[in-house]
């Protein structure tokens, strides 16, 4: 995408006035990130009142916050922090300013390009339902530090970030990241904020001979994400086929699609992540469900020892190809547990 387009949709999404998983422990270069993001939060938090910074910041062991995050729309879930559409412009610059240090440049693009895709829906709903830029809510729980664990959320309608920070180490597990409309227009350019995830699953299961598929899809019809928002703790038994059982090219192209989710964060976390699903790889699975004939309706899932990955096209009236919802998950340390949970 040109830097016109993602000028455009940072405008559009965020109101900007100018200018444009389980993860492993990071590397040391990730410590400059948690220094710039842990700034970058406390400035944001300079900006509120005495009001505002009571609703915005959570004690960190308040479990119900954490787990206060959903697929759903505003007006269907109650989301806890502070909505977008009641800060000033200056405030909101300063939350864009956190989600550029806390993900990499893909990450915060294809998080933009969700929000302003719930901002096309809006228009197209007509007021059924509460959609649009202004329903994404932020909220910490914790205080912002370099050192002491700490989490951001973002999220609304179709998307939810949990980003987790302890010191060097971070994870964004348990995120959902969706699109709804899938595919929309903005200046004439056509925006796939899931196209990536969408062109590269395709890609793996038509590399795949006919002893492979046999392995991989799956005997049932899955309709929807099984470890999607409020599944924490739950587990699903591996099916598939193993990465073992693939090429060495067809291993490439899985850590490869796994990366648009594992790369969401910055990148000295995603790299960790993606060091870790390398040394995983011969135990990590890859399941498809439907068609697999390129622009159907799919269902496929990538799970490992660290990590869960779902894409579930939704088939609740209209066309599931443009309302697609998928969820990132770490087994071992959703939310970061492993590092500050006694």
């Amino acid at each position: 995408m040109s830097k016109k387009i993602l000028l455009a949709l940072t405008i559009a999404c965020c109101g900007l006035s100018s200018g444009p998983h389980a993860i492993a422990k990071a590397a040391p270069a990730s410590s400059n990130a948690t220094g710039e993001i842990s700034a970058a939060s406390q400035k944001f938090l300079a900006t509120l009142d005495d009001g505002q910074r009571g609703k915005v910041v959570f004690d960190f062991k308040d479990e119900a916050q954490r787990k206060r995050w959903s697929n759903l729309p505003s007006g269907i879930f109650k989301r806890a922090g502070l909505r977008m559409g009641d800060l000033t412009q200056p405030q909101r610059d300063a939350v864009m300013t956190i989600l550029k240090a806390a993900l990499s440049p893909r990450g915060y693009e294809k998080v933009m390009q969700i929000v302003e895709g719930d901002e096309v829906l809006k228009k197209a709903e007509g007021g059924k339902l509460i959609f649009g830029k202004d329903e994404y809510y932020v909220s910490f729980l914790g205080q912002p530090s370099a050192t002491d664990p700490w989490m951001i959320q973002f999220g609304g309608h179709h998307l939810a970030l949990n980003i987790t920070l302890v010191g060097d180490q971070g994870t964004l597990a348990p995120s959902h990241t969706a699109a709804q409309p899938a595919t929309y227009e903005i200046e004439g350019k056509t925006v796939r904020p899931l196209g990536d995830e969408t062109d590269k699953a395709f890609a793996l299961i038509g590399s795949l001979d006919d002893a492979q598929r046999k392995l991989a899809i799956l005997g049932v019809e899955m309709h929807d994400l099984v470890l999607g928002p409020g599944r924490d703790g739950q587990t699903i038994q591996p099916e598939g086929i193993k990465a073992s059982a693939l090429t060495d090219k067809q291993r490439e192209m899985l850590l490869d699609l796994a990366s648009e989710w594992t790369g969401i964060q910055n990148e000295a976390v995603a790299k960790a992540k993606m060091d870790e699903m390398k040394k995983n790889i011969g135990e990590t699975w890859f399941a498809w469900s439907g068609p697999t004939e390129k622009g159907s309706a799919a269902y496929f899932r990538i799970q490992g020892p660290t990590v869960v990955i779902e894409y579930a096209p939704q088939r609740m009236g209209g066309d599931p190809t443009n309302h697609i919802h998928t969820i990132y998950r770490d087994p071992t340390n959703d939310y970061g547990t492993k590092w500050w949970k006694p």
